[in-house]
């Protein structure tokens, strides 16, 4: 191999190297670092156990057997598999979650900040959407069926509503071992403390008492942990 063909496979390999270089992505929502290795510290993610003591439960989870109750004011229930209820998904970057809807029933808009999710219908009739980035906004959605799927890209808002008159089941299928969600309303609305009335009617554009009343609500969370 000659002198120049090597020296341009090894700069290409640099340059790939450099290119595709990034911090490793987060699987919380922070982690806040420390000079001080006597303070608590965390990982990205979770400790590993020594593999010699695994155990097929570490793989295991039988709850996505059961319905999710739901008998609250949005009428569905997500039930999540993920890391903290399988140890064994740790770093492998999946996890899954049973969505399930009583009719009209909603699981409302919200995100995943570290996973795109794929959803798949097994039950029911599903109206599905998600909305882009700044500056269109541009509402993306469809009307799915049993064996129907769709997928909604990380970090952006989405939502499904059962508009049948039965009850529908779906099972989502997130990229990430902690995928994360947050519900817009809840977080708008329902954080703690309180976001001052003031920014939200700024932003919103409505009256003040419109505000305080949305935050005097009580804020329904359809995740069980």
């Amino acid at each position: 191999m000659g002198a120049n063909t090597l020296a341009y496979i090894v700069l290409l390999a640099m340059a790939f190297s450099v290119a595709s270089a990034s911090d490793p992505s987060p699987l919380q929502d922070f982690c806040v670092a420390v000079n001080d290795t006597n303070d608590t510290v965390f990982v990205n993610g979770k400790f590993c156990r020594d593999p010699k003591l695994a155990t097929p439960n570490d793989f295991f989870f039988s709850g996505l057997r059961l319905p999710g109750n739901t008998s609250n004011k949005l009428g569905s229930m997500v039930t999540p598999a993920n890391v903290a209820q399988i140890p064994g998904l740790n770093t492998l970057g999946i996890s899954l979650a049973r969505v399930d809807y009583a009719p009209y029933g909603l699981n409302p808009p919200h995100i995943h900040p570290r996973a795109t999710e794929i959803l798949t219908v097994l039950e029911g009739t599903l109206y599905v959407g998600f909305v882009t980035s700044n500056p269109e906004n541009r509402l993306i959605s469809k009307v799915l069926y049993k064996g129907d799927v769709f997928v909604f890209p990380q970090g952006l808002i989405h939502f499904q509503l059962n508009v049948g008159t039965t009850n529908a089941v779906a099972i989502a299928s997130l990229g990430s071992q902690n995928p994360g969600v947050i519900t817009i309303a809840n977080a708008v609305f329902g954080s703690k403390p309180a976001i001052s009335a003031d920014v939200l009617t700024k932003a919103f554009q409505v009256d003040k008492n419109v505000v305080e009343y949305l935050q005097s609500q009580f804020w329904t969370d359809n995740h069980t942990y």
